[in-house]
């Protein structure tokens, strides 16, 4: 039998934990944070960090340090942070990508998209058609007669992507299943390492997120943007065609977005200064400009109950997307 010494004991420590732990969550932070980027430096998930960081940094009063770990579609830095604190001094800088698909594709990631709470949207990504400089095509129709051609000769396509059951493997693998050319895919551990590939030719195309640089490497001939998969063009990237602008895939656009998450059980203290200092971030001009100068479309700043619906609402959208393609845990 407990007796009531020892059950009053064991109450008074849970509730000295407790206030501990509130006190803790009261006065966070003090002292730095890190931001974890699921990708190599080099990439558009870097350049993102690396655009909000220091401005977070002040908003919160502590420093923010970005920390790049690549691999598995992103789930060996998004496992990482869960086998942390949950004290919010690791934020994880995620998408459906890492949290939603990668778990569906790889059978070894035992974490579930539920294990996660985002804490603000931060933008919005295009997604962009590229093509290796001497591919013999200089439109998305071109494209799909040449792989089709290909494919009958017994040379399918490759195609990049960030890692197994990544979005952009299941862009090529739907690219695949709905114009009935077979293609191959080629997994790579981040945006920076597939587009070394594709700029060398050492793989066929990238359904990739868009950033600045892509122009850049599009107007010097060391890449093709063939179309960029929006319902129509949008100003920063005018000089491009939707993908709705062809004649084959008409109804294949696409986007992907971007937040801050932090491990489910996180104090509320925390996610509530989080949420305020990162919504303070996206209202900083210098953030906007560097967000929009690497064609990033700025999310609208979220309630938490929003920001909670929003994340169920993708974890349901993207599961369907991956059903329709039977994508299944390898």
């Amino acid at each position: 039998m407990t007796s009531p010494f020892k059950t009053l004991m064991t109450a008074a420590a849970i509730a000295l934990a407790s206030l501990s732990s509130l006190a803790q969550a009261q006065s966070y932070p003090t002292r730095p944070v890190t931001l974890m980027v699921p990708y190599p430096a080099g990439g558009l998930s870097d350049v993102i960090a690396r655009s909000v960081n220091n401005t977070l940094g002040k908003q919160l009063g502590q420093p923010v340090v970005i920390e790049n770990l690549g691999g598995a579609s992103g789930s060996i830095a998004a496992q990482k942070v869960l086998n942390g604190s949950s004290d919010g001094y690791t934020v994880f800088q995620g998408s459906p990508n890492e949290l939603i698909l990668a778990p569906l594709a790889i059978a070894s990631i035992k974490f579930k998209s539920e294990d996660f709470r985002l804490v603000q949207m931060i933008a919005t990504a295009q997604i962009a058609f590229l093509a290796r400089k001497d591919f013999p095509a200089n439109t998305v129709d071109e494209f799909l007669d040449q792989a089709r051609k290909a494919a009958q000769q017994g040379r399918p396509l490759t195609f990049a992507s960030v890692g197994p059951g990544s979005f952009y493997h299941l862009l090529g693998e739907h690219l695949s299943k709905v114009t009935g050319i077979p293609m191959v895919h080629v997994p790579y551990k981040g945006a920076a390492p597939a587009e070394q590939d594709l700029l060398a030719s050492q793989v066929d195309f990238f359904l990739a997120p868009y950033g600045k640089k892509y122009d850049d490497m599009h107007k010097s001939g060391r890449v093709k943007v063939l179309a960029m998969l929006n319902s129509e063009r949008l100003e920063s990237v005018k000089n491009y065609p939707a993908i709705t602008e062809s004649t084959q895939l008409k109804d294949f656009t696409f986007n992907i977005w971007t937040g801050y998450f932090v491990k489910k059980d996180t104090p509320e203290p925390v996610v509530n200064a989080l949420h305020k200092a990162i919504t303070e971030t996206l209202a900083d001009p210098g953030v906007h400009q560097a967000l929009e100068a690497n064609s990033q479309l700025l999310a609208k700043p979220l309630s938490l109950k929003a920001v909670d619906k929003a994340y169920a609402d993708g974890i349901q959208q993207f599961r369907a997307i991956a059903k329709s393609i039977q994508l299944q845990a390898q």
